[in-house]
């Protein structure tokens, strides 16, 4: 019996090694590797129209409601950090506050 040309044995070979690539391999990812990829996630939200801002691709800054929401999370993030002292995510926001913050410099006293 053939499912889509592939034999049933080999399709149940291939389902077992996804499930388990999916639940070994992928579940090693830690709670904090994610937080620390959301981090940079959020960062990247709003560098790229800024980056096109200052090299005048464009004259459109980003929504106002973009950037609070996304300095708010991270703000947010940033004092849990604080708290738990976490010090991968300290650095990563702050690092991450310091780059947008001369980003924005550049752009507004150009």
């Amino acid at each position: 019996m053939f499912f889509i040309g592939i034999e049933m044995s080999k399709f149940n070979r291939l389902y077992e090694h996804a499930k388990f690539v999916v639940t070994k391999k992928i579940g090693i990812i830690s709670s904090e590797t994610m937080a620390w990829l959301a981090n940079i996630m959020l960062h990247a939200a709003t560098i790229p129209s800024l980056i096109a801002v200052s090299m005048s691709l464009t004259d459109r800054l980003p929504s106002v409601d973009l950037v609070l929401l996304t300095w708010g999370a991270l703000t947010l993030l940033f004092l849990k950090a604080v708290i738990v002292k976490d010090m991968l995510n300290v650095a990563t926001i702050g690092f991450g506050f310091i780059i947008q913050s001369v980003l924005m410099m550049l752009i507004f006293f150009k």
